[in-house]
């Protein structure tokens, strides 16, 4: 017997665009239930520009061997390209393959949770009063 996801419906979908919009952006998605995740959904071409500067970066310093690497700190999602209907899709297909949590970030905290603070490093999550920041003070809301 497998187990099932026991997610609520999704309420929205946000979308902060990081300077270059067409490399990378931030996704948020809140659900009905208040919670919160997060993931980075990244192209092809920003990889290949993380590997590009760390390669021009590490020429610079002495006893460093040039190459080009992308070290990934943060979830990220790779999709062919940045729209709407594409990131929706990647979210739906996370959901159907019971993936999301996985791939998505909790930042909201359960009550069980409440008295701990942890980062992202542990796989833990962040607090509820930061991702209210977030999604108030920065974020562009698509729908």
């Amino acid at each position: 017997m497998t187990d099932t996801l026991n997610l609520p419906d999704i309420d929205r979908v946000y979308i902060e665009r990081h300077h270059d919009s067409n490399l990378a952006c931030d996704v948020i998605v809140r659900m009905t239930d208040g919670t919160i995740y997060t993931c980075l959904f990244v192209t092809l071409n920003y990889l290949r520009r993380q590997m590009e500067m760390n390669y021009q970066m590490v020429k610079q310093i002495e006893g460093a061997v040039a190459s080009r690497f992308a070290p990934l700190d943060t979830p990220h999602m790779l999709v062919e390209k940045l729209d709407l209907d594409t990131i929706e899709d990647a979210i739906d297909n996370l959901l159907a393959l019971e993936m999301f949590e996985g791939m998505f970030t909790r930042v909201t905290q359960l009550p069980e949770d409440s008295g701990a603070r942890r980062s992202t490093r542990d796989n833990t999550r962040t607090t509820q009063e930061v991702a209210a920041v977030v999604l108030s003070d920065v974020l562009v809301v698509t729908s």
